[in-house]
């Protein structure tokens, strides 16, 4: 971390003491000068039980380059820095990305991501690693999912009931500027006793809908909120795609548009230690600026506050939000047409705040 960052956290600090909110704190990660090809997106992140940050992106020279490979990376809490990312999956033949880390509560780190058989991301598998020792180390890789078209973008989450799930999308189509109106929001649930993950749940909608983001607001009330599906051009009518279950994860609505804009940019949303939900998301149905997070404080139902992360004429995209154990809010996400990896802190409060 720089010099300029910490003396950035120091103030945020303070801010939080003195009851003011502190301002956001955003670092930036890596970037092209970092030896891992000019491609870093999109980047997904976890707190270990001891306390450090873990971050994964895929990396590479381009989006659809064959040379590519999940890299992962350390944030030490104690020595206040990054480690230098090393590759964690790759593979001799087919293009690897859209790394997912995430560690579940009996310590098992997990790695998901794809391997992508043909020349778009609906030939995509789902393949995944497992680590015992912190993300120190990690095991041979494994299938998740065999079925094409099937890919990873968000994080599980852990039920009341104790299950994991792990929100997944189908997509469809040989069309790189258009995702289809019959891809599909996907979950797959733990099964303990046979060792795998298994379908379970699918949100479909009228123009299709990808990367599910989820959260529990009760036992087995599960509500959604995933990308929308179409191209990337200017429209009028892009909207971020809502469902909800009652029967944790297995059925869905419809999916149908929130009041939230999107242009077709990945969304992350996540349940808070207060209860309070947020919404991390592009406010625009053109351009993947500015980054807005809102928040609800009564469980979906109105969403009072909102604030601009990062604006400006660059593109702010794939959030991922997570909540470490001393209340701070983390966000990372990618920049400067996907080679700068961005590391945001906020607080509740800022949020709150006029």
């Amino acid at each position: 971390m720089s010099v300029r960052s910490t003396k950035l956290i120091a103030t945020a600090l303070l801010f939080t003491l003195c009851g003011v909110a502190a301002e956001p704190v955003i670092e930036r990660v890596f970037g092209p000068e970092t030896p891992t090809g000019p491609y870093k997106h999109p980047a997904s992140f976890t707190e270990l039980a001891n306390g450090d940050l873990y971050l994964v992106y895929y990396g590479g020279a381009d989006e659809y380059a064959i040379q590519t490979g999940v890299y992962g990376a350390r944030y030490s809490a104690a020595a206040k820095k990054w480690a230098v990312p090393k590759l964690i999956a790759s593979d001799p033949f087919r293009s690897v990305g859209n790394g997912v880390v995430w560690q579940a509560p009996d310590g098992v780190v997990w790695l998901f991501y794809v391997v992508r058989w043909g020349q778009t991301w609906s030939t995509s598998r789902i393949q995944a690693k497992i680590s015992r020792d912190n993300a120190q180390t990690w095991s041979e890789s494994f299938v998740v999912s065999e079925r094409e078209g099937m890919m990873v973008r968000g994080r599980p989450i852990v039920l009341a009931s104790g299950e994991y799930i792990l929100p997944v999308y189908h997509e469809t189509g040989a069309d790189t500027e258009n995702v289809g109106p019959d891809s599909t929001s996907r979950f797959l649930r733990w099964d303990v006793k046979q060792r795998q993950w298994m379908e379970a749940g699918i949100i479909r909608s009228k123009k299709g809908n990808i990367q599910p983001a989820i959260v529990e607001l009760s036992p087995g009330h599960l509500v959604a909120y995933c990308r929308r599906g179409g191209g990337y051009g200017p429209v009028l009518d892009g909207f971020i795609v809502r469902a909800e279950s009652r029967d944790a994860g297995r059925t869905w609505t419809e999916g149908l548009d929130s009041k939230f804009p999107n242009p077709n940019s990945a969304v992350d949303l996540i349940r808070l230690q207060s209860g309070a939900l947020v919404l991390v998301y592009n406010h625009s149905m053109e351009d993947r600026t500015p980054l807005t997070v809102a928040l609800s404080a009564d469980g979906d139902k109105t969403w009072p506050h909102r604030k601009d992360l990062a604006t400006g004429k660059d593109s702010f995209a794939y959030p991922v939000a997570l909540q470490a154990r001393d209340g701070r809010i983390h966000i990372v996400y990618t920049s400067n047409t996907r080679k700068v990896i961005q590391h945001a802190v906020i607080e509740e409060s800022w949020l709150k705040s006029r």
